[in-house]
């Protein structure tokens, strides 16, 4: 077993990893810039070491200061969390010239299912159906014209690097192209350092479903079921998940695992992943994409199976063989991960600043939490706005639904705004409530569309 991980991120997921290395007995090494000196993640490890002062690019993405943060701690390993270095090549490789462990899948691997466009390939090397659009990148607005033309509006602009929301525009008319492709560029660029697009048919209001997958370097895979991720903003950043997604039939559950640890295992996949599709109101599903990294909702995954995914990551990068066969995975109850940011849905969901004054945060059977924020913390404007993932379990969907109504009433925060107003409104919605939802829900509830 490892002896001692440094996590290179902050915020609640670096308390999670910490956590989880604690149980398993490792030392744990954060990072933290100044002015996340009193974060709770500096305060529950073992070490900690500041990387820098404030912006991202000062600190937690100073790939020089990080890497010497690594040397100087004498980690054998590094778990990268989710966004940060969590998919960059790169990272693994300097990681692996300084005899680091990288806790993660290996850099071919990252590399190919990284790249939306190398991933599709492999998705249909592996008879796994996908939404049709372009090879790979688009090289001119000019190209993407005539390809959209051919698969017919609406499409969708979307980044070849990187994923969770950024990068994607959809256009539902030739004339909108132009505009919403430099957008799509710009953003792209400035999210993942490449302004590469590709683009797709879109498939209007899907569901958006994804499989957890998790392989050794033995030669096992198994994917832990699946997690129905539609609930999402305007900018297609998941707002509410849950597990499992209630409607799916047992069959179509078991070909969509099955073929993402065919297109996994293809790449040479090792550690935790994710594998993204669309589901259709027919249940016929699309492969979309692939997140080579522990995913933001992965506690709803870990609520019904019972399996811990951070101890595997770290027993896996030890060496060590998966402790469970596809046989042994077992669905028990339902679990919904709700995300709680530093939003105001009365100012258009602009960021929200400042020092909490007051936190009380909701308990009971069923109940947990993922935070790394308490009374007196400040929320800086240079990092993400997440403040803590608030999840729920129940025996049957409609109990989990109360038990989240329930805590989502509990939860206060003061002293700054955020989105739990918001959620409290959209939970109690008998789209939601009933389960009658897609991709689209949040942008009609939003319009007072669907209530």
């Amino acid at each position: 077993m490892l002896s001692k991980v440094l996590i290179a991120n902050r915020g609640e997921i670096a308390c999670r990893v910490i956590r989880g290395c604690r149980e398993l007995g490792i030392k744990s090494v954060a990072i933290f810039s100044e002015v996340d000196r009193e974060s709770l993640h500096v305060k529950l490890a073992d070490e900690a070491i500041c990387v820098g002062h404030g912006s991202n690019g000062d600190s937690y993405l100073n790939l020089a200061n990080v890497l010497m943060a690594c040397q100087i701690s004498g980690a054998e390993a590094v778990h990268p969390g989710y966004g940060y270095f969590s998919e960059r090549a790169n990272f693994a490789v300097a990681l692996e010239s300084l005899g680091i462990k990288f806790v993660g899948p290996p850099t071919a691997a990252i590399e190919a299912m990284g790249d939306k466009a190398s991933a599709k390939k492999a998705a249909i090397a592996c008879d796994c159906p996908v939404v049709p659009g372009s090879d790979g990148a688009v090289p001119t607005e000019s190209d993407a014209l005539v390809i959209a033309e051919k698969i017919g509006y609406p499409v969708l602009l979307k980044a070849v690097a990187g994923g969770g929301g950024r990068g994607i525009r959809r256009v539902d008319a030739p004339e909108e192209l132009a505009g919403l492709w430099k957008m799509a560029q710009a953003e792209a660029q400035a999210s993942f350092g490449s302004g590469e697009i590709l683009i797709e048919k879109c498939v209007v209001n899907p569901r958006h479903v994804e499989i957890q997958i998790i392989g050794d370097s033995f030669g096992n895979m198994i994917y832990l079921g699946e997690r129905e991720c539609s609930i999402q903003n305007l900018r297609h950043q998941k707002l509410v998940e849950e597990a499992p997604y209630a409607d799916l039939p047992p069959e179509v559950r078991k070909r969509m695992g099955e073929c993402a640890v065919r297109v996994a295992s293809s790449v040479g996949y090792q550690n935790a992943g994710t594998v993204e599709f669309l589901v259709d109101s027919n249940n016929d599903f699309y492969f979309l994409e692939m997140n080579t990294r522990l995913q933001v909702e992965h506690p709803v995954t870990e609520e019904i199976t019972g399996i811990d995914l951070v101890h595997l990551m770290l027993q896996i990068t030890s060496g060590l063989p998966l402790p469970i066969s596809q046989e042994d995975v077992e669905i028990s109850g339902h679990a919904i991960e709700a995300r709680i940011t530093a939003q105001d849905p009365d100012k258009d969901f602009a960021p929200s600043t400042g020092r909490i004054t007051g936190w009380r945060a909701p308990g009971g059977r069923g109940v947990r939490m993922e935070t790394h924020c308490y009374a007196g913390f400040s929320v800086s404007p240079f990092y993400d706005p997440l403040l803590a993932k608030l999840i729920v379990r129940g025996r049957t969907r409609e109990e989990a639904v109360t038990k989240l109504q329930t805590a989502l009433h509990e939860f206060e925060i003061e002293g700054i705004a955020s989105n739990i107003p918001f959620l409290r409104r959209l939970v109690a919605s008998e789209g939601y409530e009933t389960g009658q939802f897609d991709t689209g829900f949040v942008p009609r509830f939003l319009a007072g569309e669907a209530l």
